[in-house]
């Protein structure tokens, strides 16, 4: 019998695994001093890291495999060869019991398809969606934004399930009672939308939802907070969460230079030194406003719908991300998460409470 929060680890996962995976744990500890770790992949890479942060080696356990999935294996060939890479390892671990959640930064498609094996789909769900928390204007507000990539091509059904798996998320998550849930299009109105769109704004209109479905949001309305969850395909979830990313690096980018291109704001910051108190308030009020637009604090999707905890972390994150991303699999362990969305399904009576109606593909 195991005692208290245990989370596996992916140790080979990502653009800059081990090390970030490994200081990420460390970093995590901070907030979650009493989480223990199991971490798979190659222990001579990845002992030598574990050393290096006081108290680390205590509450981590290094499982060996030399085998790992790379960005460019497919999801079907990983999954029939990958059986002891450290992904499926990682998802094993939780399968059998040993851990409460999983993380890895790894290969989207390959987690997908591991996860679904390994730990099983709730009743009612066809496909898991992957979801994450994104910012708002309204701060201490954040949308729940799906699917991010999971399932390029999507039925009006699957859309469906989507927005349960979301309304649940919000609800027990973030405690809305009434999460406002909304389809993404090009637009508000009724005729607008693809054939898919439309059919799924049907589907859910006649739904039982956990929360209410509010109609469509417009891609520059998802972080307004004038909707708690925001529903789409993967293909266009997917694209719309990296322009964001984008477009928030731009504005990190493009404000250094403005500091450091002209002598002008040069000479303008040499003559706030003598009011060094303001010029701390002006640099305490870009360091929150560049912390609040970072991805690395939003790091960390869930793969909602399926029977165990699967936290996926951005590749190309570090340390802070990956914290980050640990941050997420614990609230969502502390919560019984998984338990609490079985629970919400069966209340709902979400296996065939609705006929789905003939399936329209994006």
């Amino acid at each position: 019998m195991r005692n208290g929060l245990v989370i596996s680890l992916d140790g080979m996962g990502g653009d800059k695994a081990p090390h970030i995976v490994v200081e990420g744990a460390h970093l995590a500890r901070e907030k979650f001093p009493e989480a223990k770790f199991i971490i798979y992949g190659d222990e001579a890479q990845i002992r030598p890291l574990v050393k290096k942060y006081e108290g680390l080696e205590s509450v981590m356990e290094v499982r060996h495999t030399p085998d790992r999935v790379t960005a460019e294996d497919k999801p079907a060939n990983a999954l029939r060869h990958g059986r002891n890479s450290s992904m499926r390892l990682a998802i094993d671990t939780v399968a059998k019991g040993e851990a409460d959640c999983v993380i890895s930064a790894g290969n989207t498609g390959a987690l997908m398809a591991m996860a679904k094996f390994s730990l099983k789909v709730m009743p009612g769900i066809h496909r898991p969606a992957i979801a994450t928390y994104m910012p708002t204007k309204v701060a201490g507000h954040g949308t729940i934004f799906m699917d991010l990539g999971a399932n390029a091509e999507c039925t009006s059904q699957n859309l469906l399930e989507f927005a349960v798996l979301g309304g649940v998320f919000s609800r027990e998550i973030f405690k809305i009672p009434e999460p406002r849930i909304a389809l993404l299009n090009i637009g508000s109105e009724a005729m607008k939308g693809d054939e898919l769109v439309k059919a799924a704004s049907e589907v859910f209109a006649a739904a039982r939802l956990p929360g209410k479905y509010v109609g469509y949001a417009e891609g520059n309305e998802i972080m307004t907070g004038d909707f708690d969850v925001v529903v789409t395909d993967g293909f266009t979830g997917n694209v719309t969460l990296k322009t964001m990313e984008g477009t928030a690096s731009l504005i990190k980018h493009m404000m250094k230079e403005a500091f450091k291109s002209s002598w002008w704001v040069k000479l303008g910051m040499v003559l706030c030194l003598p009011s060094l108190p303001g010029l701390l308030i002006i640099y305490m009020a870009l360091k929150k406003f560049s912390k609040r637009i970072d991805p690395r604090y939003y790091n960390g999707a869930s793969l909602l719908g399926l029977k165990g905890l699967c936290i996926k972390s951005h590749g190309g994150t570090d340390g802070i991300g990956f914290a980050n991303a640990i941050g997420v699999a614990a609230g969502l362990a502390a919560n019984r998460f998984t338990d609490k969305v079985e629970t919400e399904l069966r209340r709902l009576g979400f296996e065939g409470h609705i006929e789905p109606l003939p399936e329209v593909t994006s």
